[in-house]
Order: C-alpha cells, then sequence, then structure tokens
C-alpha cells in the first residue's frame, strides 16, 4: 500500500518527480523581500489606481460609484490638462538633449589632462548631491526680481530687470536652465566612466589613419556611447516627466499655469482639491505615456547600440 501511495505521489511516466532543493528554496526565501517590496509600492499601488479612476469622488453623503471612462472624459476635455502636457512635452524636448549634450561635453573635457581636474569634476557633480529644494531656493535668489543675481548683472550691463518666474513667456526657460544645471553633472559621472572603458588602442588607431578628433568622437566614440546614451535618455525622460519640488518652491505652476506640469498638476489635484479619483486618471495618463516614451526608445534605439 506505501509502496503504490510512493508511485503514485513521487513517479510518472517519465520518471522520478523531481522535488524543490535546498538551494530553490534558499532562492526564493532571498527574492521574497525584494519581491514584497516591488508588489507593495509598484505593482499593487498601479492596479489600485487603475481601478480608483474608474470611480467618482466619494462624499460623507453620496458614496464612491462606478462610472467608467468618465474621469476620462472629464480629462480630455479638460484645457488646464492639455496646456499641462504641452508644457511637460516643451520642457522634455528642452531638457532632455541639452543635458545630454553637455553631460557628454563635461565628460570629454574631465577625462582630459588639465590642472586641478579632481576639482573641476566636483564642481560638474556638485549640483547632483544637493537636494531640489535647495536648488530651487538657490535658483529664486538668481530669478529674484530687481534683487536677484541675473538683474543686478543686467542693470550693472545697462540693460533693465525682468520678473523671470512672473513672465509667461519666460518662466518655463527659466525652470528649464535650473534643470539642466542639476541634472547635466548627474548624466556626466555615467559617460565619464563609459569614455574611460573605450579602449585606448582605438584612439592610436584612428590617429594612424589620419582621423580628427571630431570624426574620431562621430564614427567611434559615440556609436560605443549609444548603451549608455540609451541609459542616461531613460534616465532623463523619466526625470523631466516627475518634477514637483522646483515649481512647490518657485512658481507653484504659475503664472495662468505657464509653468504647470502634468506631476505637479496630479499633485495639485489630489492634495489641494481632493479630486483624488480624478488624479487617479491623471496618473494613468501619466503611466501610459511614460511606458509608452520607454517603449519607443528600446526598439528605435536598439538598432543603434552597439555592445561589445
Amino acid at each position: 500500500m506505501y509502496r503504490s501511495l510512493y508511485i503514485m505521489v513521487f513517479c510518472t511516466k517519465k520518471g522520478p518527480m523531481q522535488l524543490p532543493s535546498k538551494n530553490h528554496v534558499h532562492a526564493w526565501l532571498l527574492v521574497m523581500p525584494a519581491a514584497i517590496l516591488l508588489i507593495a509600492f509598484t505593482h499593487y499601488p498601479t492596479v489600485s489606481t487603475v481601478i480608483k479612476s474608474l470611480f467618482s469622488k466619494g462624499t460623507a453623503i453620496r458614496p464612491s460609484r462606478f462610472t467608467g471612462l468618465e474621469n476620462y472624459q472629464q480629462m480630455f476635455q479638460d484645457p488646464i490638462f492639455w496646456k499641462v502636457l504641452t508644457n511637460n512635452l516643451w520642457f522634455a524636448l528642452g531638457t532632455i538633449p541639452t543635458s545630454i549634450a553637455l553631460a557628454i561635453v563635461m565628460a570629454l573635457l574631465v577625462n582630459r589632462s588639465l590642472p586641478g581636474r579632481s576639482l573641476v569634476r566636483m564642481a560638474y557633480f556638485t549640483p547632483t548631491i544637493l537636494p531640489m529644494i535647495a536648488v530651487a531656493n538657490i535658483w529664486l535668489f538668481f530669478y529674484t526680481p530687481d534683487i536677484g543675481f541675473i538683474d543686478q548683472i543686467a542693470v550693472w550691463m545697462g540693460f533693465s530687470g525682468h520678473n523671470w518666474l512672473g513672465d509667461p513667456a519666460t518662466v518655463l526657460p527659466a525652470i528649464m536652465v535650473m534643470t539642466v544645471w542639476k541634472e547635466a553633472g548627474f548624466f556626466m559621472i555615467f559617460y565619464l566612466a563609459a569614455i574611460q572603458n573605450i579602449p585606448p588602442e582605438f584612439r592610436e588607431a584612428a590617429r594612424l589613419e589620419g582621423a580628427g578628433r571630431w570624426y574620431y568622437f562621430r564614427r567611434i566614440m559615440f556609436p560605443l556611447l549609444m548603451p549608455t546614451t540609451l541609459f542616461v535618455l531613460i534616465n532623463a525622460v523619466l526625470n523631466s516627466f516627475k518634477l514637483v519640488d522646483h515649481l512647490f518652491v518657485l512658481t507653484k505652476g504659475g503664472p495662468d499655469n505657464a509653468s504647470n506640469l502634468l506631476l505637479y498638476y496630479i499633485f495639485e489635484t489630489a492634495f489641494s482639491y481632493f479630486e483624488t479619483h480624478y488624479a487617479a486618471a491623471l496618473t494613468v495618463v501619466l503611466l501610459v505615456l511614460l511606458a509608452v516614451l520607454a517603449l519607443g526608445q528600446f526598439f528605435i534605439l536598439d538598432k543603434r547600440v552597439h555592445y561589445r
């Protein structure tokens, strides 16, 4: 009887059934803390946000009810949403290429033998380690009308002062400049590591063939930097859509939503107006937009990425 039970449980037509080994158990135990945190703080909030976006706002008198796509219909009819989305796209187009190009230039500069190279590297990287609130307050000193550093220099040179953060035409470019100043040094670190990882024989061979610096950079160095560029580009795109702290200190989205960006609009909708279900719908749109951009970068740039 016991022998028959053993054969039924532990044997199959293809041979003995494989029982989990200690290594498998240990592996799952090691993965479990990270998996629990990933599910609790990533997957569950995402699913919960999608479900919440399909319900109406509940009150003490009228409970929340299922409304389907009503929040999304309201969003597409919301002129502020389109204004904020346009601002965010312009912000991304203005900061991402500039940050990456400046990071490459700084990495090439500090990779050369120059006096005080360590100090120059530290100066380039210092804005990255500063808290965002501190960065916003530093640039608030630069942009303050009349008494700000920029206006003082302008008056000294014979120009009139300007309200950089109060003018709808200049507020978004002013925030772009601050963002590039903070992010370029962070991206520079990755490019510097990638440049130092390129074998020097490539440079020597190009020099023997008579290639100039620009030709060497364009045809040899930059293609080898494409994996780093892909990584930096994804991070730059994510950073361009998650700016909140700077806006909270500098402009609060004004004037007239000229500097309002998508994530700050979500923050304002949820915590200032307490429209949490509408904010959930906005969040879903933001997640879909970021997913489409990330997938597009992978599919478009994957053919241009050269792994060694």
